[in-house]
């Protein structure tokens, strides 16, 4: 748990989209964190950058590339120098892409793994380097229900999500002596999103009845695991709908 002062203190999103990771890098930001956010495109996090920063909050935008270790070092590397300590990391990067077995094609099983895995080895490593020199810290790893079973027409994804899980599993073992907090959050069922709602109007009615997760309430998971004091530390977190099936 971080007691000091939350000056210049940092809080690292990977995959900051328009749902969970936005609402997560809103959330560090009241709390006085700087948000450092990123996805492949710039442009794409300007709206969310702004919100932060009309709510009195401060937040920056970085293209990156999270699949790249060299991007990926020269990230981390101009957050510690230009803006601050990372105290808080975030992987919240998906690839939830749906096919049959019989039709998958080795190119994008590749590519599915190396944007919800390999990419969370590569930042995950780079920022555990800099918080062991500080001796705190947080990782805070996405999950889904993938990474616990696979189920039909997702071996891509559940191959991703499982190895995600094992990373996480190996960190939080290794880290956590070293006053890092590493936790892995299985995120199960629909989010609140405009995809949701425009693809699958069904199962965005569910909204009504607290049926379809809100990013706001994810958000709030997220900065509990933070604040967590290291006597009661949490490793696995799972959240979704009362209704959700599992």
């Amino acid at each position: 748990m971080n007691t000091e002062s939350n000056n210049n203190k940092v809080v690292l999103v990977i995959g900051a989209g328009d749902a969970t990771g936005g609402a997560i890098a809103r959330r560090f930001a009241r709390e006085g964190y700087i948000a450092c956010v990123t996805r492949r495109s710039a442009d794409k996090l300007q709206p969310l950058v702004d919100s932060i920063r009309a709510e009195g909050g401060q937040a920056h935008g970085f293209a990156s590339d999270a699949r790249k270790e060299e991007e990926v070092a020269e990230l981390v590397e101009r957050i510690e120098r230009e803006i601050g300590p990372i105290e808080a990391f975030v992987f919240n990067i998906g690839a939830n892409v749906p096919c049959s077995i019989l039709d998958e094609t080795a190119r994008k099983y590749f590519k599915i793994w190396e944007m919800a895995c390999f990419s969370g080895f590569l930042t995950g490593q780079a920022v555990a380097r800099r918080m062991v020199t500080r001796g705190r810290g947080t990782i805070l790893f996405t999950g889904a229900t993938a990474g616990l079973r696979g189920a039909a027409n997702f071996a891509a994804f559940a191959g991703a999500k499982h190895g995600i899980r094992a990373l996480a599993q190996s960190m939080a073992r290794e880290l956590g002596p070293r006053n890092i907090h590493v936790a892995h959050v299985v995120v199960d069922g629909a989010i609140d999103t405009d995809f949701i709602r425009d693809t699958f109007p069904d199962i965005y009615a569910r909204k009504e009845q607290d049926g379809i997760l809100d990013p706001e309430h994810i958000a709030e998971n997220y900065w509990f695991l933070h604040s967590q004091p290291r006597d009661a530390w949490t490793f696995e977190l799972d959240l979704r709908p009362w209704m959700e099936r599992w």
